[in-house]
């Protein structure tokens, strides 16, 4: 059965609830979203995510409804069959502006990203169930995009280099990027053979979500912004903008 949403306005772990009820019921013990990973969600592009519940019980799993609620009404609901008597997964698509003959038919809202709940029904073998409500958690986020750039290119050893760059993030209820504002980004450098970055200045987008400082040419290497995301918007990084260094 595809997936149900319904949303009345506008990161994945996995969560221990094993609820005790009647003896012979249905023990659920947790439920993963993503493989653990927040669900990211852009602008127009479906994305689909998987929901695993365990638990256990003498006759084994056998079926489970599970809902998935998030902030400002935010809801969807699907059924997960038990591929082992310890395991139902099932799979959610979301879409922020789905189009026509999507397995999701309704937007998301800006309103409704954050931390969201899994609720689990879950049916064993021999006909008992057991509710558990919260048995995992997951972060649905707006996906945010960066770019970089530094110049001039090539630069001379010891000038100043001025590195640019723009932070967006999707807007669910415009379909469209706009600037994060007032967000603290990471500028990094890479040296030319070196695969690792280092952070050497932090700096805040400014109403537009643009970014902006000036730091002295000293090697060869790759330029970076690196935004580790909050709690409502996905991380991002720009890639490297290499700048040659001469004497």
């Amino acid at each position: 059965m595809g997936a149900v949403a319904v949303l009345l306005a506008g990161a994945g772990t996995s969560v221990g609830a094993a609820a005790g009820t009647a003896s012979g019921d249905p023990v659920v013990s947790g439920a993963t979203v993503n493989s653990g990973r927040d669900v990211i969600v852009g602008i127009t592009h479906d994305v689909r995510f998987s929901v695993t519940v365990t638990g256990s019980d003498d006759s084994g799993l056998s079926f489970a409804d599970v809902d998935l609620k998030g902030p400002h009404g935010g809801f969807y609901t699907t059924d997960a069959y038990c591929e082992t008597p310890t395991a139902c997964t099932t799979g959610f698509t979301v879409n922020a502006h789905p189009a026509p003959g999507s397995d999701d038919w309704v937007d998301l809202a800006n309103a409704n990203a954050g931390t969201w709940s899994v609720d689990a029904l879950v049916d064993a073998g021999d006909g008992d169930s057991r509710f558990a409500p919260g048995v995992g958690s997951f972060g649905l986020k707006r996906a945010a995009r960066l770019t970089v750039d530094a110049s001039p290119e090539p630069v001379a050893k010891g000038a100043r280099l001025t590195v640019t760059g723009k932070l967006v993030r999707a807007n669910w209820d415009t379909y469209r990027y706009a600037g994060y504002v007032g967000q603290a980004v990471k500028l990094q450098f890479r040296p030319k053979n070196s695969s690792t970055y280092t952070t050497v200045a932090m700096v805040n987008t400014n109403s537009t979500g643009n970014l902006r400082t000036t730091v002295k040419a000293v090697k060869d290497g790759y330029w970076r912004w690196n935004f580790t995301g909050t709690a409502t918007t996905g991380p991002a990084k720009a890639a490297g903008d290499y700048v040659d260094v001469r004497p």
